[in-house]
């Protein structure tokens, strides 16, 4: 007789995958002559075994979780909100638009109906939100995220052995999403390390511990899956990407190598549902150190400022302006008073290396100038007339809300063909143009051209093609005919619209 076991339906079912439910099946099986082949009894069978060698090769988890989650801990704050207050107190704010907009609204909420109802004179609410955090030094600092305790009136963190302690806020940053905190627990804490996170690489192990859904501690295992993921959340995106589990709750707490040191602050997942799905964002613990010793220090976090606007190199403004690839951050404009300024950078320039440090992206030079320290005198080195020049540049302290460098908005796409005509005094009253613009108007574009593909609309400005300024129509000409007898591929426009200027490479194909 072959074996037969019950399953969880109450029929029968063979180990040999058959039903044997119906008295003609036997009868049919001796007659095509099959033979059903019984089990051998559980004191013959051999137990399966991993191949030899296999179990030395894994690598094992459980030293470094006993080690490190004593230092990891669950914050839980309590906030006072008003019924009809429209956004999740505790969510970063992404561009409208955006797709991390959409799941940082489910991302660490504390379920359906929080925000209430109620009109305007519904009375406020006190609600509860949890996350995640670490201990860095045996005093009880404990770094989080900001939007775990944004608008927090109480702060409570819970220690893995049950330990109940009233913290304190330190300081935040929202550029970073990093908030530190301070509790007393009249003993010295277990604590962990930030390691370095530019020596971790795409594939090795990481561990995630945290607080999710607010079930306790946590572990979950994975790989480090990227690096420099850029959120479009601020100037400092830098994320790493990793698949360990991370969910509701995890927010704030620390991702360790295999060492037990922190290489990230798990900070953002990206998911259609509301759990993991394997992307999880965390803040690599290069980008949080300056800032968690400044708040420790301070309080705050003072940023470095050089004061330019700035947008991507694609790669038709680079072979315009002769580039062998395109890199760097092009300065779009270059703010009065302004480091930049005293230092002779101008619009236009590429800037290629800070500090000794290549900037390959715009926000290598956002990341670079804001960790620099105020007063310091650091070397820029920009790309002008096909050459690198070398400046010097007294960095000064970020204003209030003025980001060190900024974005400008992606160009747009495709090539040329556009109407011109002198900036006059009537040109200028109708289309609304100050006196202190210079150049040329754009009178209209044709459709499907080169210029609308790229963006440019009727009551532009050309203000400089190529590096020259310009005053009339023939102008513009004279300098597009120049750059297609330079056998130059693009030509550059620099383009004020209402105020805004930006570069625009035009193709010179169909000139």
């Amino acid at each position: 007789m072959a074996a037969i076991v019950p399953n969880r339906s109450g029929r029968t079912l063979r180990r040999i995958g058959l039903y044997a439910a119906a008295p003609a099946l036997g009868a049919a099986l001796a007659a095509a002559a099959v033979t059903v082949v019984p089990f051998a009894s559980a004191q013959t069978t051999p137990p399966v075994t991993a191949p030899a060698g296999l179990h030395a090769a894994l690598p094992g988890f459980a030293d470094l979780a006993e080690r490190v989650s004593p230092a990891v801990v669950n914050v839980s704050t309590t906030q006072r909100i008003s019924a009809r207050q429209g956004v999740m107190p505790d969510m970063p704010q992404f561009p409208e638009g955006s797709p991390f907009n959409e799941f940082f609204k489910r991302f660490f909420e504390q379920g359906p109906g929080r925000q209430g109802r109620g009109g305007d004179d519904a009375p406020a609410r006190r609600a509860r939100s949890l996350g995640s955090g670490f201990v860095i030094d045996a005093s009880g600092f404990v770094v989080t995220n900001n939007h775990v305790v944004d608008g927090a009136q109480d702060i409570d963190v819970t220690m893995q052995d049950g330990t109940e302690l009233k913290a304190k806020l330190i300081g935040r940053d929202p550029k970073t999403d990093l908030a530190l905190l301070k509790v007393d627990a009249g003993r010295p804490l277990p604590y962990v390390n930030l390691g370095d996170s530019d020596r971790s690489r795409v594939g090795d192990w990481v561990v995630a511990v945290g607080n999710p859904f607010g079930l306790g501690g946590t572990v979950t295992v994975g790989v480090l899956s990227a690096r420099g993921r850029d959120l479009r959340s601020g100037p400092f995106d830098d994320y790493l990407q990793i698949d360990a589990s991370i969910n509701r709750g995890n927010s704030g707490g620390p991702t360790f190598n295999l060492a037990g040191d922190v290489i990230g602050i798990n900070t953002a997942i990206y998911s259609p549902n509301g759990g993991s799905v394997g992307i999880g964002f965390a803040v690599p613990s290069n980008l949080a150190r300056p800032v968690i010793e400044q708040l420790k220090a301070t309080g705050r976090v003072e940023r470095g400022w050089l004061g330019v606007a700035i947008q991507p190199v694609s790669p038709d403004i680079a072979e315009s302006l002769g580039l062998d690839k395109p890199r760097g951050a092009m300065v779009a404009n270059v703010q009065p008073d302004s480091p930049a300024l005293k230092a002779g950078v101008r619009q236009g320039d590429v800037i290629v290396r800070f500090d000794g440090r290549p900037i390959e992206r715009v926000r290598d030079l956002t990341q670079a100038v804001a960790a620099t320290h105020a007063g310091k005198s650091s070397d820029v080195v920009v790309w002008r007339d096909g050459r690198e020049v070398r400046l010097s540049a007294a960095i000064g302290p970020m204003p209030t809300e003025t980001a060190s460098a900024r974005e400008s908005a992606d160009e747009p796409r495709g090539q040329l063909g556009l109407s011109l005509a002198p900036l006059d005094r009537n040109a200028r009253r109708e289309n609304g143009v100050p006196q202190n613009v210079k150049g040329v108007l754009v009178t209209d574009v044709a459709a499907d051209s080169p210029a609308a593909d790229k963006g440019i609309q009727a009551g532009d400005v050309i203000v400089k093609v190529g590096n020259r300024a310009v005053s009339t129509p023939d102008e513009v000409a004279e300098r597009v005919a120049a750059a297609q007898g330079e056998r130059r591929k693009s030509v550059l426009l620099l383009i004020n619209r209402q105020g805004n200027e930006r570069f625009v490479a035009l193709p010179l194909g169909q000139a």
